[in-house]
């Protein structure tokens, strides 16, 4: 053997990532945005025409506009190719609900668009999310493009997903973009119902699938105020009831010109502006152009929270209802902490072999509400009813139940 072939024998042989095929136009181009109830009715009734799952999409102006609205519906179906509809012009799509009746939905990220659909009177009887049972398969990304290029070897552009969809009239590249979201999601939904049989999980796709049905949008938070940027700097509660009444003045203004809260004044200048508690026009900071244009409503805010009496004045933090913070179980309650590690331990390793994310198996709030107020009887039965009174699945409750029991088994009460 020469050099040259020992050399040739010992280098690893490089592995180079299959090329990808652009998706860059539909394969029946750009439709034409709906934007009369006659187009409507036309959409409808090709689509009721259509057979097999309906892919559907949703475009909003998170960032631009107040609230979560959609600006732009995408729908595709089998035989009646991709239709572009604009819930501002049509705010009733009840006619397109009607028309795909029982056939299933396929959506990415599901619970981004179901609210939104819901308000112009789309509601699915039937769902695949793409991106939950990207989850569900283990896969290392689950963004839309990420899962299009697992499954199809087909690259998708997202250069337009935060753009101000509110925009009239819409470009058409982003419309391409609008209807490519939807151009190949059953494709993708097929080909994950394989792995899903495959891999054992599609009885737990079925449920989390169904448990969409009934989402409504997220849970409306307990003073929200409470979440804006910055709010660690706040020490006073004087000072929170200022940040609390400038909060609920920007939301007013925002509601009542559709703009993004944090367009009206970023939180990083409402806190400076609740921590100086300015009393006059002289005292505002400046640096934003909204300090000066809603002076008077900003200085009236405050003026509001330093009448506040003293009594009266919010809490630094809220009363929770749940278990105290996990860090704090060693010293407060050692044995619930060991059952909570052991389970923990548990549910970790089971995860691990089964390719899935361990928040997908359980959510810890339910799990840890569960090990520190425990049912009468420590039995897998009963820990399955709390954890599904919690509003764990079937599968989930069959799962992590018998590892709770088997937590408290091994660490029982002094």
């Amino acid at each position: 053997m020469t050099d040259a072939d020992a050399d040739e024998a010992v280098e690893p042989e490089q592995e180079t990532a299959p090329e990808l095929t652009p998706l860059d136009m539909p394969a029946d181009g750009v439709p034409p945005v709906v934007e009369s109830e006659r187009a409507l009715m036309e959409a409808a009734r090709a689509i009721a025409a259509g057979e097999g799952p309906v892919a559907l999409d949703a475009e909003r102006a998170s960032g631009y506009r107040y609230g979560q609205r959609a600006y732009l519906v995408q729908l595709r179906r089998e035989g009646s190719g991709t239709w572009l509809i604009d819930p501002i012009a049509c705010p009733d799509l009840s006619p397109v609900d009607d028309a795909i009746g029982s056939a299933e939905w396929i959506l990415h990220a599901a619970t981004q668009d179901l609210a939104c659909l819901a308000e112009v009177g789309l509601r699915p009887r039937q769902l695949f999310d793409t991106e939950l049972a990207g989850r569900l398969l283990g896969l290392p990304r689950v963004g839309l493009a990420a899962v299009v290029e697992h499954y199809l070897g087909l690259s998708l552009a997202k250069e337009h997903s935060a753009v101000d969809w509110s925009t009239r009239p819409l470009p058409e590249p982003w419309l391409r973009y609008a209807a490519l979201d939807v151009e190949v999601l059953v494709d993708v939904r097929n080909l994950m119902g394989v792995d899903l049989a495959r891999q054992g999980k599609d009885g737990w796709a079925r449920e989390e699938f169904e448990a969409l049905l009934d989402f409504t949008g997220p849970a409306v938070r307990v003073d929200p105020w409470r979440r804006t940027s910055g709010m660690h700097k706040v020490r006073h509660r004087r000072v929170a009831a200022v940040v609390r009444e400038l909060w609920e003045t920007r939301d007013q203004i925002a509601q009542e010109r559709d703009v993004s809260p944090g367009r009206v004044l970023p939180d990083v200048v409402l806190v400076e502006l609740a921590m100086g508690t300015p009393t006059e026009t002289g005292g505002l900071p400046g640096g934003h152009r909204s300090v000066r244009r809603y002076q008077r409503q900003w200085l009236d805010a405050i003026s509001r929270a330093n009448a506040i009496p003293e009594a009266d004045l919010p809490p630094m933090t809220l009363r929770s209802d749940g278990p105290p913070p996990q860090r704090s179980w060693a010293e407060r309650n050692p044995v619930a902490a060991a059952r909570l590690t052991a389970t923990r331990e548990a549910l970790t390793a089971f995860a691990a072999d089964h390719s899935i994310p361990v928040e997908n198996v359980l959510s810890p709030e339910p799990l840890r509400r569960v090990i520190w107020t425990p049912p009468a009887e420590p039995t897998a039965p009963a820990f399955a009813s709390a954890l599904s009174a919690l509003g764990a699945r079937h599968w989930q409750t069959e799962i992590v139940a018998p590892m709770v029991e088997a937590a408290f088994a091994a660490n029982p009460d002094d």
